[in-house]
C-alpha cells in the first residue's frame, strides 16, 4: 500500500515538473530575477515614515508578568495540591519581568489601582537590547 501512495506521489511530481516547463517554454524561459528594490511596498507614500509602522499598530500581543521560576520533577508536581507552596528563584521585593510575547521588555514592581493589580515599570530594556536577545 506504501508503494502505491509513493507511486502516486511520483506521478503528481512528474505532473508538476511538466506543468512548469510547459509555463516556462510558454513564457520566454526559465524563472526572472527579482531585485530586493521590488519589494518596497507602493502603497505607503515615501515621505511618511510612520504610514509603514500604521500597518503593525493594531496586532494584537500577549503581556504577561513573571514573579519567579522554578524546576521540579514529575512527582512533586503530582503531589501538588491547595495549600501546597512552590519556592521560586526570586527574593522577595525584587522586581518582576515584564514579558510580551515571551520576550523580556522591563522589570516592574506591583502595585494596586482601583482594587486591581498592575505593574509599575521602573526599568525598560532599550530596544537595541531586546533586538540583540532575539539572535
Amino acid at each position: 500500500m506504501a508503494d502505491n501512495s509513493q507511486a502516486d506521489a511520483d506521478d503528481m511530481m512528474d505532473d508538476w515538473a511538466a506543468a512548469m516547463a510547459e509555463q516556462a517554454e510558454s513564457e520566454g524561459g526559465g524563472a526572472q530575477k527579482i531585485e530586493p528594490e521590488s519589494f518596497h511596498s507602493s502603497a505607503a507614500p515615501a515621505g511618511n515614515p510612520d504610514a509603514n509602522l500604521d500597518v503593525i499598530l493594531d496586532i494584537p500581543v500577549s503581556i504577561s508578568m513573571e514573579i519567579g521560576r522554578t524546576a521540579i520533577n514529575i512527582r512533586n508536581l503530582l503531589q501538588l495540591n491547595q495549600g501546597s507552596i512552590v519556592e521560586l528563584d526570586r527574593l522577595a521585593g525584587e522586581p518582576l519581568d515584564v514579558l510580551v510575547n515571551g520576550t523580556l521588555i522591563a522589570h516592574g514592581e506591583v502595585v494596586v489601582v482601583n482594587e486591581k493589580f498592575g505593574i509599575r515599570l521602573t526599568d525598560v530594556i532599550s530596544p537595541a537590547e531586546r533586538v540583540k536577545k532575539l539572535r
